[in-house]
């Protein structure tokens, strides 16, 4: 196989220019094959010149032959021969008009004929009670030998079909080799492209690909394994640089509470407060929504209903007016952290906005989850109900007069969604009101997640 592989052309160019001539040459082998098996054909007893030979050696032997009776013996025995012949008067000859005459193969036989000196054609020339081919050679003055042209009809017959039968078994050949032979050079391709999906959306990516397939598909490979090790050098980097900054900022953050704490004006103090809390909080979020925690969680199966109705307890404990309307049982499978993450981002979202929320999961599936987060809040326009998932991207002034936050709920929440193969949207709710729709697949491939 080594030495195989060492022999294949390497290039997609040479591999493809390749398939094609291992197809024409097999489609001929193939061809003279068929040809010599089953036709019976011997292009050389049936050519024009051994024919016109043939007629010839005929007619100078029924010449030689003396009459009355010596001529039809000799006519006989040549008959018994396999030569189809007649000796025929010329006054029992019809002329047929101008512009008729020899077939094409009676034509090629009798230009071979008139190189002989002692061999004359009559054109024109035929035996009412002959063959439909016919070929007559004077014989002497009162009569013509007529011989059957017919069987040259056979010839070419035989030359038309061989090329339709060559071109068809090249056709039919080189189709199933192609078939073969690109599918045998781009499933390297399909590998490739596998692997760019998967990129990043598993914990346990191989980030090596396979360097298969022709020339071009490798350099495809290598550049696509080149450009994954930078990339995940660069995502160490700023996961190095986020913790950086978050033990950095931490310390002076702290002191600045206890100093704020020490001053004495109440209202400067709450203001100074307030927006340290806010620092400290987007803070928060940044790192949460940059960090890679989430995304090593391994799958499990887990009780859906279960983190629901938890996740709207807690909420109903801070006094908000959460409800969960769905079955009491539903085993699923996934990352129960991640989405209790997702799930909690949205509501707390939901509850920030309106007075009441309703999370809806349907008592059976079919293939998938589809699960509902209602509120009656003001609603978003449907102009920005794309953007909201955009980073640090708020749409409070058609929410509310909320400010808190800073726009990476929702945004962790799709991202955590996507991972699983779902889907997350937005449409209004009747007659206030927003509806987060969530879409999750009941079988999550872990290859994908």
């Amino acid at each position: 196989m080594g030495l195989l592989g060492r022999l294949l052309p390497r290039s997609i160019t040479a591999q493809i220019t390749g398939i094609v001539a291992v197809s024409i040459l097999l489609g001929l082998v193939v061809s003279i094959s068929v040809v010599i098996l089953l036709s019976g054909f011997n292009a050389g007893r049936d050519s024009p010149p051994y024919v016109a030979s043939r007629i010839v050696h005929v007619t100078r032997i029924v010449r030689a032959a003396k009459p009355p009776t010596e001529p039809d013996f000799v006519l006989a025995a040549i008959r018994d021969a396999g030569v189809r012949v007649d000796r025929v008067a010329i006054k029992d000859l019809e002329v047929l008009p101008e512009g008729t005459g020899l077939g094409f193969w009676p034509r090629a036989f009798a230009r071979e004929l008139r190189a002989e000196p002692d061999i004359e054609v009559l054109d024109r020339i035929r035996f009412s009670s002959g063959p439909d081919q016919q070929l007559a050679v004077r014989l002497d003055t009162d009569h013509a030998l007529v011989f059957d042209a017919t069987g040259a009809e056979n010839i070419w017959r035989l030359l038309l079909t061989l090329p339709a039968l060559f071109l068809a078994i090249v056709l039919v050949t080189l189709l199933l080799l192609s078939v073969y032979a690109v599918r045998w050079i781009i499933a390297p391709l399909a590998t490739v492209a596998q692997a760019a999906l998967s990129f990043g959306l598993s914990p346990r990516d191989d980030p090596i690909i396979n360097r298969g397939g022709p020339r071009e598909i490798t350099q495809v490979a290598d550049a696509l394994n080149e450009m994954r090790t930078r990339i995940r050098a660069l995502l160490e980097d700023r996961t190095r640089m986020l913790a950086a900054i978050s033990h950095d900022l931490r310390t002076p953050l702290t002191r600045l509470r206890l100093r704020i704490e020490r001053v004495s004006d109440q209202p400067l103090r709450d203001g100074m407060m307030s927006d340290l809390i806010k620092v400290d909080r987007m803070l928060d979020e940044t790192l949460d929504y940059l960090r890679e925690d989430g995304k090593s969680e391994a799958m499990s199966r887990f009780d859906l209903p279960s983190l629901l109705q938890t996740i709207c307890c807690d909420f109903a404990d801070m006094g908000d007016h959460v409800t969960y309307v769905g079955p009491a049982r539903l085993t699923w499978t996934g990352r129960p952290k991640a989405l209790t993450r997702a799930f909690t981002n949205i509501i707390q979202n939901a509850v920030k906005h309106g007075s009441a929320v309703t999370v809806t999961l349907p008592s059976s599936s079919q293939g998938q989850m589809e699960l509902e987060i209602a509120d009656d809040g003001p609603g978003i326009p449907a102009a920005l109900r794309d953007k909201v998932f955009e980073p640090f991207f708020k749409a409070d002034s058609a929410r509310s007069s909320d400010k808190s936050g800073f726009g990476l709920g929702l945004s962790i929440a799709q991202d955590i969604i996507k991972r699983h193969g779902g889907d997350i949207g937005l449409r209004a709710r009747d007659p206030t009101g927003l509806i987060v729709h969530i879409a999750l697949p009941r079988n999550v491939s872990t290859k994908s997640v």
